[in-house]
């Protein structure tokens, strides 16, 4: 029976991409030095769920490693091998993430056809959100706040990774067009470079959208946004891409997983990605309509981050103008990629309709007002004096 993966709601789907084999595993690894000579054949333990790649935990008689499969399609080798000078650097700063693991030639990765793969050392901790749908809010406000001290210390590591930024590509995250100050007109300028985008969104009123409800949103978050100084940021912070001490709803982060959507951007706009992404359960909205933020973990993600690096009022006001906006860029990546890499029309729809277009639309909604509004009150000047900000580390 064919494994079932996460999809875009709370229901398992067949996959788009088939599971990693056994036959594919020894192929793999026969490139590694420290497998040759091993008594026993690699096995299997278990694949991940995750709909856009295929991977698994392997183990053999030495060591367990976590294999990732990318179409060529979706990730090129000299793009994972940029995440994976990342992650190198990361670890050199004394952020915890695993060790990309290189061939018997010295290269992060291998081609086999029209697939790329990457090994990595199997992650330390407890994958506690292995088997939760992307997305889905904290189970705890410690882990929040684990959460938030563990993105402020990324950051801190991050600082000096020098590489420019990644021109926006296929399931790529950037700020071509929240930073621009014609955010329509950057829009124009990308799908003259992406043609499958182009394509894609030729099936919407996507003009009449963008000017409608992106437009306005973006041209208040573009001033703020070009202020911050730029540098290389996670793109995807989630309870999911983190692993943790325990189980327990007092567990801590102990590494941090998946740079894919790593880019140069600003440590505030991931910031609000990562209140974005984790304190509203987006799945739940898609099914019944409407659902209360995450105030508590809102705050214990905030908290848990200005303990370490505190922010200015400035900093503040830049991560409020930045929520309903900062999926932008990642929406419009994954409609190329539903509509051209896998011709899925509904998920092309509901990655146009429910995610591009309907997250900034709830930020309009009372619920979203809501949330926008408490976080205004966290940086007024009273609250500030209230609260304190003395940094941690």
């Amino acid at each position: 029976m064919t494994d079932l993966v996460h999809g875009m709601g709370t229901e398992m789907v067949r996959p788009d991409w088939p599971a990693i084999s056994a036959d594919e595993v020894r192929e793999v690894l026969a490139h590694y030095s420290w497998i040759v000579g091993e008594s026993g054949a690699p096995y299997i333990v278990w694949r991940s769920p995750r709909p856009m790649s295929a991977a698994a935990l392997v183990r053999s008689a030495s060591a367990s490693v976590f294999i990732k499969r990318h179409h060529v399609t979706v990730r090129s080798a000299a793009r994972l091998e940029r995440e994976h000078e990342f992650a190198r650097h990361l670890r050199a700063r004394g952020v915890s993430v695993p060790a990309v693991l290189s061939t018997t030639g010295g290269e992060s990765t291998v081609q086999l056809g029209e697939n790329v793969y990457e090994v990595h050392d199997a992650a330390r901790g407890v994958d506690a959100y292995r088997d939760v749908p992307s997305w889905y809010p904290f189970v705890s406000v410690h882990h929040a706040s684990s959460a938030g001290r563990a993105l402020a210390h990324f950051h801190a590591g991050a600082r000096d990774f020098a590489p420019t930024a990644w021109t926006p590509e296929i399931l790529n995250d950037s700020m071509a067009i929240i930073g621009d100050d014609d955010p329509l007109r950057a829009l124009f300028t990308m799908l003259e470079r992406r043609s499958a985008l182009a394509h894609a969104l030729e099936h919407f009123e996507y003009e009449e959208d963008f000017r409608r409800w992106l437009v306005p949103a973006i041209e208040h978050a573009s001033p703020l946004v070009r202020g911050e100084q730029t540098q290389w940021t996670h793109g995807d912070w989630h309870a999911s891409n983190l692993t943790w001490s325990t189980s327990d709803e007092d567990a801590t982060v102990v590494e941090v997983l998946d740079l894919g959507l790593s880019n140069r951007t600003t440590a505030v706009r991931d910031l609000a990605i990562a209140v974005e992404r984790n304190c509203v359960d987006w799945l739940d909205i898609n099914q019944v309509g409407s659902v209360q933020p995450d105030f508590g973990g809102v705050d214990a993600l905030l908290d848990g981050y200005e303990d370490v690096s505190p922010l200015s009022k400035e900093q503040g006001a830049a991560l409020i103008a930045l929520l309903p906006v900062s999926h932008v860029e990642f929406a419009l990546s994954e409609i190329e990629y539903f509509a051209d890499v896998v011709h899925s029309a509904s998920n092309t729809s509901l990655a146009y309709e429910g995610f591009l277009l309907g997250h900034v639309k709830w930020f309009e909604g009372p619920l979203g007002t809501s949330l926008l509004s408490h976080l205004s009150e966290r940086w007024s000047s009273s609250s500030r004096e209230t609260r304190g900000t003395t940094p941690r580390g």
